[in-house]
């Protein structure tokens, strides 16, 4: 798996469950409030909802797939 430079040399772009990922964002919160404003954060990045879809997101998907997470990354960031 490969590393994204940044300050968190930990990250890398794998499979992660949905609470997963926005706990990495999101660490000082439930896993169920950093959920809800995770999903927030991906509504509000311009285009990043529909970019999820075209790579099989879809509301009941549990994961995000490698691919999902390097969208989110380049959208919002690194954790």
């Amino acid at each position: 798996m490969k590393s994204i430079n940044s300050e968190n040399a930990d990250f890398r772009i794998r499979s992660y469950g949905k609470s997963e990922l926005a706990q990495l964002y999101l660490p000082d919160i439930t896993p169920c409030a950093a959920r809800r404003t995770f999903n927030s954060w991906i509504v509000l990045s311009p285009g990043l909802s529909d970019r999820l879809k075209a790579y099989g997101f879809t509301p009941s998907s549990h994961y995000y797939t490698p691919m999902q997470v390097r969208l989110i990354v380049d959208a919002l960031g690194e954790p």
